[in-house]
């Protein structure tokens, strides 16, 4: 069974909970489902620092 973290209500649900796009997932297990925005938050924390995607850090921007 797939499980999916609802945006909407904050909760996590089976394959038969709210539309595709007011979720996140699929995820394997419920305890994954219901970390999914801790995950979101580390995944951008980590592609925020990436020098690869990050082109401006360290230029001045305001010019």
């Amino acid at each position: 069974m797939a499980y999916y973290f609802c945006l909407k209500h904050h909760t996590v649900e089976g394959e038969d909970g709210c539309r595709a796009k007011d979720r996140l997932g699929p995820y394997d297990t419920e305890a994954d489902a219901s970390r999914a925005l801790d995950k979101v938050a580390e995944r951008n924390e980590e592609w925020d620092e990436d020098p690869k995607w990050n082109d401006s850090k360290g230029e001045d921007t305001t010019a």
